[in-house]
């Protein structure tokens, strides 16, 4: 090897091949990201349908005690403390129908909305979260998450 090949070897890398390689893994990590925070929004759904689908079945366990639904007025706080308003219910499980002593919020971080009777589930009730933007309708990741929904819809 002669001198001049064998210094410019040992000097590294130049100013464009960083540049280079720097550019690479910002573009790399920018699709990267992109497909994880999808994912995450995606997991967000489902994991409000799943909150749905739990404080369903609490509902319908304080049906079976008290022959009645909550009202609307009553709304989910019904599930944690016994309901003081009429009608009041006749066979109130001690210690509420939740695990927890605070109603969930939804994956945003909004209150889950209940009405009973329904107005898509009128025999029942409806349950929903308004999903990302946490205002009535929308499409895609703010549209609304209830209780009358097939999955497929929902996400």
């Amino acid at each position: 090897m002669t001198l001049s090949s064998q210094s410019r070897r040992d000097q590294g890398f130049t100013l464009i091949e960083i540049m280079a390689v720097v550019l690479i893994i910002g573009m790399l990590s920018s699709i990267v990201g992109f497909a994880v925070f999808r994912q995450v929004d995606k997991a967000r759904v489902v994991t409000a349908r799943a909150q749905i689908d739990r404080l369903e079945s609490s509902l319908e366990l304080y049906n079976m005690d008290n022959g009645r639904f909550p009202t609307s007025e009553q709304g989910l706080e019904a599930l944690i403390n016994a309901p003081s308003s009429a009608p009041e219910p006749t066979n109130y499980q001690p210690g509420g129908y939740l695990r927890s002593s605070k109603l969930p919020s939804d994956p945003w971080g909004f209150e889950f909305q209940y009405e009973s009777p329904g107005t898509h589930n009128a025999g029942s009730f409806d349950l929903w979260s308004y999903g990302k933007d946490g205002v009535a309708g929308g499409e895609n990741l703010d549209t609304d998450i209830g209780n009358w929904q097939d999955a497929e819809e929902s996400g």
